[in-house]
């Protein structure tokens, strides 16, 4: 019987994962949504996000995707991510953090008395949460800066499937 339970817990988080999933690549339709958006800041300067369900690192991937897209769109060829942001968290510091609860008691009932310790474990059954990754980039032309956060935007089109 307990195997059935557990088994059935199991079969729950694999049905609900599955309902929420990152949906293809492509533009956000409405507020909240999956996809992605920009915001120009100045001519050669914008800010791209890449909201999704699940995967953070594909949510990323699809983010440097969009800001290459968007630097050949208006004619660039490399682009520098000036400022990056995940899940509203400079640097890329998004994601889950485990924790894990002690608790502790004695009680005395009758003459009797009892102690006990107990370990909490939290469970996801809600399936993969929403991430997003937002990048500031600046595009430029010809040969690409000698920068780590420099990238060529043809490259990343070629090397990144969608």
């Amino acid at each position: 019987m307990k195997r059935l339970a557990i088994l059935g817990i199991a079969a729950s988080t694999l049905a609900l994962t599955a309902c929420a999933s990152l949906a293809p690549y492509g533009a956000q339709r409405g507020p909240g949504g999956q996809g992605y958006s920009e915001q120009r800041i100045e001519s050669n300067r914008y800010r791209v996000t890449y909201n999704g369900v699940g995967a953070a690192g594909r949510v990323a991937d699809w983010a440097l995707v969009r800001a290459a897209d968007l630097t050949t769109e208006q004619g660039y060829d490399w682009f520098e991510v000036t400022q990056s942001w995940t899940d509203g968290r400079p640097g890329g510091a998004g994601g889950v953090r485990p924790s894990v609860s002690l608790g502790g008691g004695t009680s005395r009932y009758g003459g009797y008395s009892a102690s006990g310790v107990g370990v909490g474990v939290g469970l996801n059954f809600s399936g993969p949460q929403p991430t997003s990754t937002t990048l500031e980039i600046v595009m430029g032309r010809g040969a690409k800066p000698d920068s780590p956060y420099a990238y060529d935007a043809r490259s990343v089109q070629g090397s990144i499937p969608r």
